[in-house]
C-alpha cells in the first residue's frame, strides 16, 4: 500500500529531492558561483517531470487514503505550471546574474515553492491542501524579498508575509469549522456530509473563510491589496513567477476545494464566487487605467484577469472548470512573454518600469513592438488573438450557467480594461520622440517573446491540444 502510494506521488518526491540534494551541493561547493548552473539545472528538472507528468500519466490514482489525488486535472495544472516555472527561470537568470541577485538560494526557493504548487493541485484533504499552500508561500516570501539592499523588495516582502499570514489564518479557521461540522477533512467525506443538497450553517461559515483565504492566494477583489507592491518591489523575474505559476496553482486548488468538497452544494457558493469575479474584474480595469510603472499595472491586469477565471468557476459546471484552465493556460503564455519583454526595458544598463518610455519604441524595434503589440491585443481580449477565444469561453460557460448578469458584467470590465494595454500600443507607434531603450542583450528573453507572441497568432489555428486536455481534466474534477 505504501509503495502504490509512494508510486503516485514519486513527481513530488523527486523533486523535493533534488531541492535538498542541491542546497547541500552548493554549500559545500561554490554557493553563489553555482547559481546560473542550478537555475538552468532546476529548469531543466521542471521541464523532464513536465514531460513525464503528461506522458506517464493515466486514470484517477488516489493515495494516502484519500488525501493526494493524481488525475487528469491535477497532471493539466502541474504541466502548466512546471512549464511556466522553467520559462521564468531561464528568461530571468541573466537579469539576476548582472544585478548580482542570481544567489543559490534563487533556483532552489522555487523548486520547493512549486513542490508545494503541486501538493495544492493534488490535495483531496484540508490538511494536505494545508501543506501545500504553506510551503508554497514560505518560499515565495523568502524570493520576495530576495534584493536585499533595496526597501522596495523588503517592504514588499514584508507586506506579502504579513497579509499571507492572515488569509492563513482565514483559511485555517475555516477549515476548523468545516471538520467540526463535517466530521472529517476529506475532500470525499466532506461532499459526502453536504451531499444531499444542503449543507449545516456552520459549514457554510466555514467554505466563507476556506474561500477568503484562497481568495488571497489569487489575489481576487477584496483581498488583492498585496498585489501591486509585491509586484512592483520584488525583482522582476520574481514577479514574472508571481503572475505565472503561483496564480495557476491557486486557481486549481481554488477548483478542488469547490467541486471535489462542495459540489453538492453549488448554489451556495455559486454567488460568492460571482461577486468575487465582478469586483476582480472591474477594480482591476479601473484602478489601472491610472498606472504608469508597467509592473504595477501587469498587477492590476492580473486581478482582472482572476476575475474572469473565476467567471468559469462561478458556472458551477464542467464547461466552466474547462473554460477556466483554458483561460489560466492562455493568461500564463500571455504573461510569460509580456515578462519577457518587461525583463528587457533598460536604460543605460539599469531597468526601466515606466510607460512612457515606450514612446516610439516600434521605430526603434519594430519587431519586438510588434510582438509586445500582438500581448497586448491578447491580454484586452482583442479578436483574432487567443486571449479573445479564452474570454469567450469563460463568458459562453457564464451564459450557460444562466449567469448572463455575470457575463454582460466581464464584457464591460473588458471594454474598460483594453483602455491601459491599448495606452501602451498608443505610446510605441504614436508616442512622442524621446530616449530609446538600450538594445536587449538577452537571447532566451528574446526568443521568449517571441514564441508566446506567435502562440497567440497560431493558437488560433492549432491550440496544441490544450483544449482538450483541459476538456478531461474539467470531467476528472466533476462529482461523479
Amino acid at each position: 500500500m505504501i509503495q502504490a502510494d509512494l508510486n503516485i506521488i514519486l513527481p513530488e518526491i523527486l523533486l523535493a529531492l533534488f531541492a535538498m540534494l542541491a542546497l547541500v551541493a552548493v554549500v559545500y561547493t561554490g554557493k553563489d558561483k553555482m547559481a546560473p548552473m542550478l537555475t538552468w539545472l532546476t529548469a531543466g528538472v521542471f521541464a523532464i517531470l513536465a514531460v513525464w507528468i503528461g506522458v506517464s500519466g493515466d486514470g484517477d490514482n488516489i493515495a494516502f487514503n484519500g488525501m493526494f489525488h493524481d488525475d487528469a486535472f491535477s497532471r493539466f495544472a502541474k504541466v502548466a505550471m512546471l512549464l511556466a516555472g522553467a520559462a521564468v527561470l531561464v528568461m530571468g537568470a541573466d537579469y539576476m546574474k548582472r544585478r548580482n541577485m542570481l544567489r543559490f538560494e534563487y533556483p532552489i526557493l522555487v523548486a520547493l515553492a512549486m513542490v508545494g504548487m503541486m501538493v495544492m493541485v493534488s490535495a483531496g484533504d484540508l490538511m494536505a491542501l494545508y501543506m501545500g499552500l504553506e510551503l508554497q508561500s514560505l518560499s515565495l516570501y523568502v524570493v520576495a524579498t530576495l534584493r536585499r539592499d533595496g526597501v522596495k523588495s523588503t517592504e514588499a516582502g514584508m507586506k506579502y508575509f504579513l497579509l499571507g499570514a492572515l488569509s492563513s489564518g482565514l483559511l485555517l479557521y475555516g477549515s476548523s469549522l468545516v471538520y467540526g461540522f463535517a466530521g472529517t477533512t476529506t475532500f470525499a467525506g466532506i461532499i459526502e456530509a453536504v451531499s444531499h443538497g444542503h449543507a449545516p450553517l456552520g459549514l457554510l461559515f466555514g467554505l466563507t473563510f476556506v474561500i477568503s483565504g484562497l481568495a488571497f492566494k489569487v489575489s481576487a477583489v477584496p483581498f488583492h491589496m498585496w498585489t501591486p507592491d509585491v509586484y512592483e518591489g520584488a525583482p522582476t523575474p520574481i514577479t514574472a513567477f508571481f503572475a505565472t505559476a503561483p496564480k495557476l496553482a491557486a486557481m486549481g486548488l481554488f477548483a478542488r476545494v469547490l467541486f471535489d468538497a462542495f459540489g453538492g452544494v453549488i448554489g451556495d457558493w455559486q454567488q460568492i464566487i460571482a461577486l468575487l469575479s465582478v469586483l476582480s474584474m472591474f477594480l482591476g480595469a479601473v484602478a489601472a487605467i491610472g498606472q504608469t510603472n508597467i509592473k504595477r499595472l501587469m498587477a492590476y491586469s492580473s486581478i482582472a484577469h482572476m476575475g474572469y477565471a473565476l467567471m468559469g468557476l462561478a458556472a458551477g459546471t464542467a464547461l466552466g472548470v474547462e473554460a477556466m484552465l483554458v483561460y489560466m493556460a492562455i493568461y500564463v503564455t500571455m504573461n510569460v512573454g509580456t515578462f519577457a519583454f518587461i525583463l528587457s526595458m533598460e536604460k543605460d544598463g539599469q531597468p526601466v518600469t515606466d510607460i512612457a518610455s515606450l514612446n516610439l519604441y516600434s521605430k526603434q524595434a519594430s519587431g519586438r513592438a510588434l510582438a509586445l503589440l500582438f500581448l497586448l491585443f491578447s491580454l484586452a481580449g482583442v479578436p483574432p488573438f487567443l486571449g479573445f477565444f479564452g474570454k469567450l469561453n469563460v463568458l459562453l460557460a457564464a451564459m450557460d450557467a444562466g449567469l448572463a448578469w455575470l457575463a454582460i458584467a466581464g464584457v464591460v470590465a473588458s471594454v474598460i480594461g483594453a483602455f491601459y494595454y491599448l495606452r501602451i500600443v498608443y505610446f510605441m507607434y504614436f508616442g512622442e520622440e524621446g530616449d530609446t531603450l538600450d538594445a536587449p542583450r538577452s537571447m532566451v528573453q528574446q526568443v521568449m517573446l517571441m514564441a508566446s507572441a506567435a502562440i497567440m497568432l497560431l493558437g488560433i489555428v492549432n491550440f496544441f491540444g490544450v483544449d482538450t486536455a483541459a476538456q478531461a481534466a474539467a470531467a476528472a474534477l466533476m462529482p461523479h
